[in-house]
């Protein structure tokens, strides 16, 4: 059912791809079958032309060659058999070259897939969950489904084919022997499997629960690195790692032993079976010349059955070791893409007049307290409005419910008389420009991070510089030795904080909005810098929204009003006087 699932989500592309793929696997069996046929000619005319020159499957080939001599017949017989082993062993080469880069490609396209749909989820979705289980989801988990899902049943499906077709020509050359070897092979991997199926299960869960709190524990050391090293807390997150890293490699080598494990087994089986046929063959009248031809021709058989029926086996203990991650991926692929979240020309809203909230509650689940209660507001077009209001009282949340972020429990948001929704919430973003308290800055240069989320061909410099003017920027980027080409490090860790608000300033002024979200944004700045830049905004753009809440009162000096909120759930209208007065 899970494959059923997994092959659902692949393209049909790729499914074409997997139908030609299968074709070229039942080439490759009819060749196995072919290659081991030919060796009885091989060694017949090595030990007996005489005999073979009498049959009459092989008088087409002499007729045609002319031969008169049994002894002619060794040259034509040994290339015949040399270019049947050759011929085989290509396609079996191109095979596992098909085989990998298709599982690879496919990989590829499930973790693009995974991403795609994870980007265009709810905020609401984002914040309920740990980023550590998607990011493993995307990067270990489906490196995981091409090692422990594709290859294995490609594997599983080639071998199938090569195993029947191998096991076809045994039965045609000795009916008895064949049967008795395949029910031994058979036999003993099924003893191991029968013994080591639990274990197999336990170690799949291990594995999928570990590599998501492997991946959680590295955020998190690196992530607080600078509180780590004060607090000198390595110690504890190296053993957060230990707990973690040990049993997950423990449970894949268990799986990795259990796979293998077998074909030691069979293979001396084999060897044994093979010496005791052997000694009965020769004992019979003209033995020798009957069991060289057919002990080379199960010699052969076995070469190729033995690693078949391991590769059968091997694959799917892989996949049952993996069954757990694969249920993780299948569940993230499952994701609904919101389309209507990437479309902003289907509902455009159009914003002339003013955003109006209306009896407005929110909470983020029915067993979680109310964050905002009736929330009445109406913000005109081009004006300035503050939120100031406790901890808790709700400020971020009412604004990223103004964003669009997060939907009303009750009530509503209507953009010019218009109510938003999830058919035209992209279009109501596609207004809006946000910087908040903690800016993210990507390993890349000024530029790049002003401009962010653009291909770098497709930037507009002169934009750049003059969204820094207004962010207050530009003499810093000025004085640096590559200017706007600098690196900022990772989280911009090279730079101030106060540096860092500045290009998450710069980043929102470049987008040209008409509504600008400020949530806490200037917090790291001094006085008067915030006061330039808050100056710089409100007198260069023409028309703009702005909506701030301040660490600092003075920030809401030029605020045409202030929203209050409070922990009782309750918003008042005030001014800045009020406020100061207080």
């Amino acid at each position: 059912m899970l494959l059923v699932h997994f092959w659902n989500h692949l393209s049909k592309h790729r499914q074409k791809q997997f139908y030609v793929l299968l074709f070229l696997m039942i080439v490759s069996s009819f060749l196995e079958i072919v290659s081991i046929g030919a060796i009885l000619p091989f060694i017949g005319v090595l030990i007996s032309p005489e005999e073979v020159y009498q049959y009459q499957l092989i008088q087409p080939l002499i007729q045609g060659l002319e031969l008169t001599n049994p002894k002619q017949l060794l040259m034509p017989v040994t290339i015949i058999f040399i270019v049947a082993i050759i011929f085989a062993g290509i396609v079996r080469l191109a095979l596992l070259y098909i085989m990998t880069r298709l599982s690879h490609a496919t990989g590829a396209d499930l973790s693009i897939d995974i991403y795609h749909r994870t980007l265009h989820q709810d905020y609401s979705t984002h914040i309920m969950r740990n980023s550590s289980r998607i990011i493993d989801g995307i990067i270990t988990k489906t490196s995981t489904i091409i090692s422990g899902v594709l290859t294995p049943v490609l594997t599983l499906v080639s071998a199938t084919i090569v195993l029947i077709g191998v096991l076809t020509a045994l039965l045609l050359i000795n009916t008895q022997a064949a049967i008795l070897i395949f029910i031994a092979i058979g036999l003993i991997y099924w003893i191991v499997y029968f013994y080591s199926r639990q274990k197999v299960r336990e170690n799949s869960k291990c594995i999928a629960k570990q590599s998501v709190i492997l991946i959680k524990t590295l955020q998190e050391g690196l992530g607080g690195i600078r509180d780590v090293l004060i607090d000198g807390t390595q110690k504890f997150y190296c053993k957060l790692y230990k707990d973690s890293d040990f049993p997950l490699r423990h449970a894949l080598g268990s799986n990795t032993f259990i796979s293998s494990s077998p074909r030691y087994i069979v293979e001396a089986a084999g060897m044994t079976f093979m010496s005791i046929a052997a000694y009965i063959m020769i004992q019979q009248d003209g033995g020798t010349n009957i069991a060289v031809p057919v002990l080379a021709a199960f010699a052969l058989g076995a070469q190729r059955l033995l690693p078949a029926v391991q590769q059968i086996y091997g694959s799917y203990s892989i996949f049952m070791g993996v069954q757990s991650s694969l249920e993780d991926v299948l569940e993230l692929l499952n994701q609904p893409i919101l389309y209507d979240a990437i479309n902003t020309t289907l509902n455009p809203i159009v914003f002339e007049k003013g955003i109006h909230v209306r009896n407005l509650s929110f909470r983020y689940a029915k067993d979680t307290p109310w964050v905002l209660k009736n929330v009445n507001i109406d913000i005109s077009k081009g004006s300035t409005i503050g939120f100031i209001g406790p901890t808790g009282s709700g400020k971020s949340t009412l604004l990223d419910i103004i964003m669009g972020l997060l939907n009303p429990s009750k009530g509503g948001l209507k953009v010019d008389g218009q109510t938003i929704n999830n058919k035209n919430k992209r279009s109501w973003q596609a207004h809006i420009a946000h910087v908040p308290q903690h800016i993210y800055l990507s390993d890349s240069t000024i530029e790049e991070n002003i401009a962010f989320g653009i291909s770098k061909n497709k930037v507009d410099f002169q934009q750049v510089k003059n969204a820094s003017k207004q962010a207050k920027i530009t003499e810093f980027v000025d004085n640096l030795e590559h200017g706007y080409q600098t690196t900022v490090g990772e989280q911009g860790v090279k730079i101030s904080g106060g540096q860092r608000q500045r290009i998450g300033i710069a980043r929102a002024m470049y987008k040209k909005k008409d509504v600008l979200i400020l949530d806490e944004a200037t917090s790291a700045l001094d006085n008067k810098t915030e006061k330039d830049i808050m100056e710089a905004i409100e007198n260069k753009v023409k028309d703009m929204t702005i909506l701030i809440i301040a660490h600092r009162l003075t920030t809401l000096r030029s605020c045409d009003y202030i929203i209050k909120l409070d922990n009782e759930h309750n918003v008042s209208i005030v001014n800045y006087e009020d406020i100061v007065n207080e």
